[in-house]
């Protein structure tokens, strides 16, 4: 069963129209007091603002094209066809827009949101997408992370239809294979979910590098945002865990379950709380409850097939990781995991093919890095497999 803490990053973000005020989220779930001030600054203004630095390209490289290919499709090749700022996919941290234009990297979200912002320069309409897609965990430490996906999709300008932004005539944009997400549902969401959710991918990573109290101000600013967003509610009472503060934590969890009983993150977080505060039986009776709707939890084929590795049981071990690679097809430790596997078994072509994988799904430079040096190593060892 899983009993570590989960936490919810959100790789890619959405908007465009307005919708009902929200409720603010309860008090209780607040305690500020408890946190030193954050160490850097968190504001709303800053994830869609417009720097110098993408005035300049937005004058050089974008407005050129736009006569001969169209306002959508202008921007779009020279954001990323044409390859002019020849950006690369980094999970290891979500930028604002500035920071993705800057870097020429970053995740979903944080390519969505540069995009969106050079969109709005140019009087194009931006709704962004959420996309349901089947669920994509990743583990750092002892902190589970869920993802999911977005896309955003361009109206026509403003100008040429007299304000008529949404028609039948849009341009969806995403940053992941066609097939990928081909038939797939999608859902329209508002910019203050779009806000919310870079606030909590900033919390999480702030978590999981140990800036804890700066990590509450992200989370808290996520709720500000959009009090409708369970997702930071869960990472709220994870940083409070994490914090020592069980009670807040459990408040912030269970507010979670008072709207969504069956979330499976808070109760696996819950469960632990309760553990913390010596409430066994109470937590025992729960963990039952996240067993009929989690029999098998993420990670559990990995790390079974991870013992069986250091037993030396390789061909169980394949079978594992290819059990987990079966339900979550693009986390790069996986066809690590299987490589080793096929490798022990002695089926190095096999093993390549694992490592050309874990290659093609890193999240970040390094472990792309990683696992080209091993790609590397291995066919060193067999110039045959080259």
């Amino acid at each position: 069963m899983l009993l570590k803490p989960l936490t919810i990053l959100i790789a890619a973000l959405l908007t465009g129209c307005a919708s009902a005020p929200s409720v603010p989220p309860p008090t209780a779930v607040f305690q500020d007091a408890l946190f030193a001030p954050p160490s850097q600054r968190i504001d709303a203004a800053d994830v869609f603002a417009f720097t110098p630095a993408m005035q300049d390209y937005l004058v050089e490289h974008v407005r050129p094209l736009l006569r001969s290919r169209g306002q959508r499709q202008g921007l779009v090749e020279a954001l990323y066809t044409r390859g002019k700022l020849q950006l690369s996919y980094d999970a290891g941290m979500t930028r604002n827009a500035a920071e993705a234009f800057d870097a020429r990297s970053g995740n979903c979200l944080s390519l969505v949101l540069m995009t969106a912002a050079f969109a709005r320069q140019l009087d194009l309409p931006v709704r962004f997408q959420s996309v349901y897609i089947d669920e994509a965990w990743s583990r750092s430490s002892d902190l589970y992370f869920l993802s999911g996906h977005v896309n955003l999709t361009l109206g026509s300008s403003l100008r040429d239809t007299h304000g008529a932004s949404f028609g039948t005539d849009l341009l969806t944009v995403d940053f992941v294979p066609a097939e990928t997400i081909r038939g797939q549902r999608v859902r329209v969401i508002d910019e203050s979910t779009v806000l919310a959710m870079y606030m909590n991918n900033r919390a999480a990573e702030n978590l999981h590098a140990g800036q804890v109290d700066d990590a509450y101000w992200w989370a808290r600013e996520a709720l500000r945002q959009d009090p409708k967003f369970t997702t930071a509610y869960n990472t709220l009472g994870v940083v409070y865990r994490r914090h020592g503060n069980t009670a807040a934590a459990e408040t912030a969890l269970r507010h979670v379950l008072a709207l969504e009983p069956a979330n499976a993150q808070a109760m696996s977080n819950l469960v632990l709380v309760l553990k913390d505060q010596g409430r066994k039986p109470e937590a025992e009776v729960m963990a039952a409850q996240l067993l009929l709707l989690q029999p098998y939890p993420p990670f559990r084929y990995f790390d079974d097939g991870v013992l069986a590795l250091q037993k030396g049981q390789y061909a169980a071990a394949r079978r594992l990781f290819e059990k987990e690679i079966a339900r979550s097809a693009y986390f790069h430790e996986f066809y690590f995991g299987l490589a080793l596997a096929n490798y022990g078994l002695g089926n190095l072509a096999e093993a390549r093919k694992a490592l050309d994988l874990a290659v093609e799904n890193s999240s970040t430079p390094r472990d792309r890095d990683l696992y080209t040096a091993k790609l590397a190593w291995l066919r060193s060892r067999s110039p045959a497999l080259h």
